[in-house]
Formats: C-alpha cells, structure tokens, sequence
C-alpha cells in the first residue's frame, strides 16, 4: 500500500512511500520525474539503469535520479520500500554542503547507481518513521518528512562511501591510475573534449586500452561516462538556473542548440525544456 503526499499548487508527486512484496511495478525499463530510493530485500537480482546492466545478491539500496531510466527484475521471491521525491519537496543541491548525496547517491557518472545495506535495522525504524508521519496529517509535517528523509539519506551516503571504498580496484596498480586519471580528466575537460580519442589523447593511451579498464572496472564505455558526466551538468543548470538552453549547449561546448537539445533528449528521454518544467527550475535564483 503506497502513502502519497500531493503537491497542491500542481497535484504533482511530491513525497512518496510503499511497501512492495514482488517487482512487477518495476519489470520494465521507465522514468520518473522525481528522485527514487528502493531498498531491495531478497537475491538474484538484475538491475539495469542507463541501459548498463547489473547482476548482484543480497539486499541493496538503488539510488536513482530525475529521468534516470532503471528496471529491476529477481528469479528468486523480492520484497522492499520505495521512497520517492520530488526535487521541490526536498532539493538535494541546496542541501549538498550538507548530506553530499549528488556525486555520490545521485549522478556518479562513474560509480555504482546502488549499494549493499549493512545497517538495514537503521533503514527500517527510519521507514516505520517516516510512515507513522505520512499518517499523522498534523502541523509541520512537511518539516517533520524532510528531518527523516535528511537523516536517511544522510545514512545511504555514509553505507554508499563505505561500499564505494570496499570496490576500490586492488589488483594492477597501472590500471587503476590509468582509471583514475580518466576519471579526473573527465570532470575537467568534458566541456571541450566529447570523444573516448580525445581522453586517450590525454592519457597517452590507446582508445582501446582505456575502453577495456572502463569495463573492466566500471561496466561502461568510455563514451557513456562523458555523456553521463555532460549530462549531470546540463540537469544541473536546467533545474538550478533560469539559462536559456542555447547558453547551457555552449557551456558545455555545443555551437549547435538543436543537436545538444536532441542529445538530451536521446538520453534523458525528454527535451531539455520538459525537463526544466517537470523537474523545476530556478530554485536558487530569488
């Protein structure tokens, strides 16, 4: 049974939660215009989220973004929690100084989109919280959800570092440099340099080399990290500022407007336009 808390100046989604005991709602690839957090309880799951493909056991928290296209499957019997958000009942960027949750639970062009719980007793009586509140319909509620929602994510971030660091590459000591190297060449140079040829360039390394450690370690393509890193940028600006999309094109280094808006619409599935209507705009410029 879902608890649903509606936006009521446009009847949108604004906070959600439900308890669910198989993944039929989630047995198909989708979007979501709101931020998605699913405490998955069971084994053989098979996760698939911007159509990179994941095989993992036990219990884990997928952590998933605004637009983020995600499907979830088992062979084995599957329980859990939904929460939903949307990004105005609880903007994540405003916040970030505080919880760190972009970068790390929401838009890592370069980790994992999920992570292994290892405080579940934690997650749960924060549920039960959060769910008694959903209840309640008293004064502050919207404060009272958002302290809970802050401590839970909060908790994701922390269990999401340490699962992150457990990952770190131990074996070849030159791969993981050249990995790492890539990785920081991305976040400095994806505003000019678009191409997997352009980062091997770089790197002084083969195109081909560095496509086989991004998969070896990341289970991506060297192209598809460059798109997700230009991608968190232009969601970034399209939800924080009020910028025309042909200034926010150029700042990421496309002359062409109409390519950069049907690149983002390729991989967001909307244009940049619904994606500022749908997921909010401006919401630091007063």
């Amino acid at each position: 049974m879902a608890q649903v808390i509606i936006n009521k100046h446009n009847g949108e989604l604004a906070f959600r939660l439900e308890k669910f005991n198989d993944l039929t709602q989630f047995d198909h690839l989708q979007r979501k215009n709101y931020y998605s957090m699913v405490f998955l309880k069971g084994s053989n799951f098979n996760l698939t989220v911007d159509f990179t493909k994941y095989d993992f056991e036990e219990n884990q928290m997928i952590c998933l973004a605004p637009y983020q296209p995600f499907m979830i499957t088992s062979t084995a019997p599957s329980s859990g929690y939904l929460l939903n958000f949307h990004p105005d009942f609880f903007c994540t960027y405003r916040h970030q100084n505080e919880i760190e949750t972009e970068g790390i639970l929401f838009n890592n062009f370069h980790g994992l989109p999920f992570f292994k719980i290892s405080e579940e007793v934690l997650f749960l009586n924060l549920i039960d919280q959060i769910s008694r509140e959903m209840d309640r319909d008293s004064i502050a509620q919207h404060e009272v959800l958002v302290a809970f929602l802050k401590v839970f994510l909060i908790e994701s971030v922390r269990q999401k570092k340490q699962f992150d660091n457990d990952l770190v590459p131990k074996t070849s000591g030159n791969q993981s440099e050249i990995l790492q190297n890539l990785v920081d060449a991305i976040e400095g140079n994806y505003t000019v340099l678009h191409s997997p040829q352009d980062y091997a360039d770089v790197l002084c390394v083969s195109s081909k080399t560095l496509g086989v450690i991004v998969k070896k370690y990341l289970n991506q393509t060297t192209s598809s990290l460059i798109t997700n890193r230009i991608m968190i940028a232009a969601k970034r600006e399209l939800y924080l500022t009020s910028k025309p999309v042909k200034q926010i094109a150029a700042c990421l280094g496309y002359e062409d407007e109409f390519y950069f808006s049907r690149f983002f619409k390729k991989k967001a599935g909307v244009s940049p336009d619904t994606y500022r209507k749908t997921v909010g705009f401006a919401k630091m410029e007063k």
